[in-house]
């Protein structure tokens, strides 16, 4: 049974996108589906997602080994509706000492707590994902004063994890300046803004090229990276899911879509099974 799952990067975008998750959601749906048609196929969930997002953040990497989570409202400012909102999911306290190890072998500092919770980088995905809750999760903690290509190492030191049907997550966003305000429904889409354009564009070629150097370093060599990353931390995560699928294999943008004309929703796939995601999400679109 082929329990492998190559691992993504998801864009969450604002809180928001739980009430209005636009394109984004419908690729979140179809995430889900193409699970489904793995199971329907005789195939397998993941046995557990190890999901690692910009909003839970440490001095270190810690594991939160929880034997269960909710939905945590780490925001304020924004409609009841989505306070409201809820999600749970089994934790995999089981998993957390080898994630542990696997990190400690790396070199990697690592701690562990008892705690638990998703933050909306974590569960607004999932909700559209896997509605029902039905994946164990374990979120990590990471630091993110290291660079992208320490990140990286860390990923690359959780790799083996996919081949004992672990799903890999990180959530951020492909770009990410909320000073140019939070995007809001619109029935005429805004147009993307140049520096948007540009920096995704830019992103999207360096993976298709396999150019890591380009792509550890984007802050200096990518176009309008600083204005569209005032900070690092909603990039990050790509650079840890892109570790766990290894540098042997081009990153594929499995999902291309912008809200409000500046907030990136691009995902991305990882490693050699990347492809094979990529084409289970065209057929189930095709489906839809």
């Amino acid at each position: 049974m082929d329990t492998r799952y190559a691992p993504v990067f998801l864009s969450h975008g604002s809180p928001m996108t739980a009430l209005e998750p636009g394109p984004a959601g419908a690729f979140w749906r179809d995430l889900g589906r193409t699970m489904d048609a793995r199971v329907a196929a005789g195939g397998a969930l993941p046995t557990a997602i190890v999901a690692l997002s910009a909003h839970t953040l440490a001095r270190r990497a810690v594991t939160l080994a929880a034997p269960r989570h909710e939905a945590i409202h780490d925001f304020g400012g924004f409609p009841r509706a989505l306070h409201e909102l809820r999600y749970e999911a089994a934790g995999v306290p089981c998993l957390a000492p080898h994630v542990e190890q696997l990190l400690q072998w790396a070199g990697i500092e690592v701690e562990h707590a008892d705690a638990g919770g998703l933050d909306h980088g974590i569960w607004v995905p999932l909700r559209n994902i896997r509605p029902e809750g039905d994946i164990p999760v374990l979120p990590v903690a990471f630091p993110p004063d290291r660079t992208p290509a320490q990140l990286f190492e860390l990923g690359a030191a959780l790799g083996s994890l996919v081949d004992e049907g672990v799903w890999i997550i990180g959530t951020g966003s492909i770009t990410h300046n909320l000073r140019l305000g939070l995007p809001r429904p619109d029935p005429d889409p805004v147009p993307e803004i140049p520096a948007s354009a540009a920096f995704r564009a830019w992103f999207a070629e360096r993976s298709a090229a396999r150019d890591w150097a380009s792509l550890w370093h984007y802050r200096t060599l990518a176009p309008e990276a600083s204005y569209m990353h005032p900070t690092d931390e909603h990039l990050l995560p790509w650079f840890i899911a892109a570790g766990a699928g290894g540098p042997d294999d081009a990153p594929i943008r499995v999902h291309a879509s912008v809200a409000g004309g500046h907030l990136g929703m691009d995902a991305y796939a990882f490693g050699a099974d990347a492809p094979a995601l990529a084409r289970a999400l065209e057929a189930v679109a095709e489906t839809a």
